[in-house]
């Protein structure tokens, strides 16, 4: 009788994860409920906002590197709205959903979403390795229907690689543990993080590694070569503008690297927590709460960051406000200015 009076009070008190914040009022964990309700305000803005500059500013579409970032910032709305899930369970309004079909899923739905912006960020930097290394070619080589195909196939692959999980076959992640099946039912697999590992984190991983290395590696080759002309034999009309184009290329390569570096040191510590919990060396609620609410922080700090490093994307968010405040009487008062030719590795791509 004890035993189920007991069993019935764990049941109907909230499952907290920290422990701490507990409100007897509200019968809820205020605490978590207040770090997931604040990163979700801030994801679904911030990328919001990211999604309408780019959709009124034209000149954002001279880089094909855009529609990588349009789509990262599509998945990271999509995290922030599926962030609701969590919040308004904790709240107490979805009391009628399977809880075990509702943390599955929004661990798989989360997953995929983040795999979508890791992949993503691996193609931003083949895609800068080529302008970089190919910049004649570059325009046949990367063309728009080819970019849609490679979009496509980044929600595919996706999407299936974390649909094992599905099946019994492993946890794709600690997203869903606010909810208590999935934190004391839903146990990691070896087998399945191993595979997860393998053919996403580490490829991803490595290819940003080669691919901005060789650019920077590039790129002070040609800055080496282009003062050493200078100093001998005086600037000349076509090295500043050769040099004018590499500069360009390094400086927008720098700012996709700093998204790359911060998405990889917020997602470091989930990683290294997901082997560790897998292998069955460390466990423990409260590091699975705070390293997954980290690496899911990364989807506002995507679009902080490309906003503080491109200076035509702040150009464009100014202009939005502007327009915001400002009647519009002209047509087009959100498109931009007209400027000369860009670089060939910055020209839109070419249709198939």
């Amino acid at each position: 009788m004890n035993s189920s009076s007991s069993d019935m009070n764990q049941s109907s008190s909230p499952f907290c994860l920290l422990g701490l914040g507990y409100s007897y009022n509200l019968n809820t964990c205020m605490l978590e409920v207040s770090v997931i309700l604040f990163l979700t305000i801030l994801i679904i803005s911030g990328n919001l906002v990211v999604i309408i500059v780019f959709h009124c500013a034209p000149l954002l579409h001279h880089h094909t590197t855009s529609h990588f970032i349009q789509t990262m910032a599509y998945a990271d709305l999509l995290v922030g709205m599926s962030c609701l899930v969590p919040s308004l369970s904790l709240l107490h309004y979805l009391k009628g959903l399977d809880e075990e079909l509702t943390c599955k899923v929004f661990g798989y739905l989360v997953s995929v979403l983040k795999s979508v912006s890791m992949a993503s960020l691996a193609c931003i930097s083949v895609d800068r390795y080529i302008a970089i290394t190919r910049p004649f070619s570059y325009a046949t080589l990367v063309t728009t229907c080819r970019l849609r195909v490679c979009i496509g196939l980044i929600w595919l692959y996706s999407a299936l690689i974390f649909l094992p999980s599905f099946f019994g076959w492993g946890k794709p992640g600690y997203h869903g543990d606010i909810f208590r099946w999935c934190a004391t039912s839903w146990q990691t697999d070896p087998g399945f993080s191993s595979f997860i590992v393998a053919l996403l984190y580490a490829p991803a991983a490595l290819t940003v590694c080669f691919t901005y290395g060789s650019i920077f590696r590039i790129c002070r080759q040609h800055t080496r070569k282009i003062t050493q002309r200078l100093a001998r034999f005086g600037p000349q009309e076509n090295e500043r503008g050769e040099h004018g184009e590499g500069c360009l290329d390094k400086r927008y390569a720098m700012v996709l690297f700093r998204i790359t570096s911060v998405f990889y040191v917020l997602w470091m510590p989930y990683i290294v927590y997901f082997l560790l919990e897998s292998a069955g060396l460390y466990r423990h609620l409260v590091a699975s709460f705070l390293t997954t609410w980290l690496a899911i922080s990364n989807s506002f700090c995507n679009c902080l960051i490309y906003s503080l490093s491109n200076s035509m994307f702040r150009k464009g968010l100014g202009r939005l406000f502007k327009s915001l405040f400002t009647p519009c009487l002209e047509l087009g008062c959100c498109t931009e200015g007209k400027k000369g030719p860009a670089p060939p590795s910055q020209r839109p791509a070419q249709a198939c």
